[in-house]
């Protein structure tokens, strides 16, 4: 005779809450961390995950800070000063109150301004030092000399002007 459908019975629906659940732990517990193990072992593919060009936090270059083209001139500094203390009298005049002494606030500003800082001549024996040492590299080499004097004051510039 033939079977009844109860006695057919789906071998998953067969299966207890309990076997159901070792199986997913058997399968989260050790044989997903195998597959990554292998993953990483054998491709060495688990560092580029999350690279390329659409990556979130990709390694950009580092960006240089913009150097002035020149240095900045006494009459460059006090022509800037002298704007804005003409816009501040102006912005004053406009609210009621008093005009400012123009000429007399640029001179306190620029005598504000930090003078060039002096250099020793402990400082400049031993720029001229690494100059000299510098220039005798260059001529082993084949190199064009250097004017050592003009070199020594270039480099005291960049010092300073690092400051």
């Amino acid at each position: 005779m033939g079977r009844s459908t109860l006695d057919r019975v789906d071998p998953v629906l067969a299966t207890s809450v309990a076997d159901k659940c070792a199986a997913v732990l058997l399968f989260t517990g050790v044989a997903a961390p195998l597959a990554g193990i292998l993953f990483h072992r054998v491709a060495n593919s688990w560092d580029s995950i999350g690279q390329g060009p659409f990556a979130i936090d990709q390694d950009l270059p580092e960006r240089k800070a913009l150097e002035l083209a020149s240095p900045v001139t006494r009459v460059v500094q006090e022509a800037e000063a002298r704007q804005m203390i003409e816009a501040k009298s102006f912005r004053r005049q406009r609210r009621g109150g008093g005009p400012i002494d123009i000429e007399a606030e640029v001179q306190r500003a620029m005598d504000l301004a930090a003078p060039k800082p002096t250099i020793s001549e402990e400082l400049r024996a031993e720029v001229r030092d690494l100059v000299l040492a510098r220039n005798e590299r260059r001529m082993r080499q084949g190199e064009q000399p250097l004017d050592v004097e003009a070199e020594v004051e270039r480099q005291l510039e960049d010092f300073i002007g690092s400051t």
